[in-house]
């Protein structure tokens, strides 16, 4: 059937239709199975057979690779850049008694003393400069002796408990602990007798404390005082007050005031 274009232009086609009862009984069922089967003909048997071949093919490859000749080792290249001594010579004047040693970069003054001179008076405790046990003087200063390093005090003046006194003629502050039993089982004894000597100093310089009143002038030396400055120095048995009375003693006779 042919129709006019509705613009006066030549005759356009249009599709034809049926009955439903026409296309019934006159259009043929279509097989989609059997069309695709044409166009593409595979299985899922052969897609899973194809794919196990091709996974024998690839790993049978890989151990071919894995079982061939093994590569040259890798030639290492020379460093351009020099490294750093692992030993230096140091020289430390202990107890006035001047000592050349050669030392590990990272030897402590600790580890020197005790490994090196032989000098075990200065006990290690924490090793981290928590327990003061490690305390000498250096230059006059107390120094946790663990936290530095021998490297940094090439030339300096270090003062060990086995430097402050001798058997025949105790230091005063090593009199005044045996005199007022300021120690039990002794490990942290050396450290704190170091270090009360080094307290004093620092209170003869003026130096004031977390506790001082008023910085700008000299006050008596109290407890207070006492226990707040040797605060970094732990005994562990708490001989705490016979240690304050020992240092008290000694800071009358000297002349110690904060």
């Amino acid at each position: 059937m042919q129709t006019e274009d509705s613009q006066g232009g030549s005759p356009s086609r249009r599709a034809p239709t049926y009955p439903e009862e026409f296309v019934s009984t006159h259009v043929p069922p279509v097989d989609l199975a059997a069309r695709l089967e044409k166009i593409w003909p595979v299985s899922r048997r052969t897609m899973v057979q194809t794919g196990a071949a091709l996974a024998t093919v690839t790993l049978a490859g890989c151990a071919t690779q894995a079982a061939g000749p093994t590569p040259p080792p890798v030639t290492a290249v020379p460093s351009p850049v020099e490294l750093p001594p692992s030993t230096v010579p140091v020289t430390l004047h202990v107890n006035g008694v001047r000592h050349r040693i050669d030392v590990d970069t990272r030897t402590t003054v600790l580890d020197a003393l005790r490994e090196n001179l032989g000098l075990k008076g200065s006990k290690k405790g924490c090793d981290h400069g928590q327990c003061g046990a490690c305390t000498v003087l250096i230059d006059g200063r107390r120094t946790n002796a663990c936290l530095s390093l021998a490297v940094m005090h090439d030339g300096d003046q270090i003062t060990t408990i086995e430097g402050l006194g001798t058997a025949e003629k105790l230091h005063p502050m090593q009199a005044s602990f045996l005199k007022h039993d300021g120690f039990q089982c002794g490990y942290c004894t050396p450290g704190q007798i170091c270090s009360s000597v080094g307290m004093l100093a620092e209170v003869k310089m003026g130096m004031p404390s977390h506790v001082t009143q008023d910085i700008t002038a000299v006050g008596p030396l109290t407890e207070e005082e006492i226990r707040e400055r040797m605060s970094g120095n732990l005994c562990r048995c708490s001989a705490y007050p016979n240690i304050v009375a020992a240092i008290v003693e000694v800071a009358g006779t000297s002349g110690g005031r904060a």
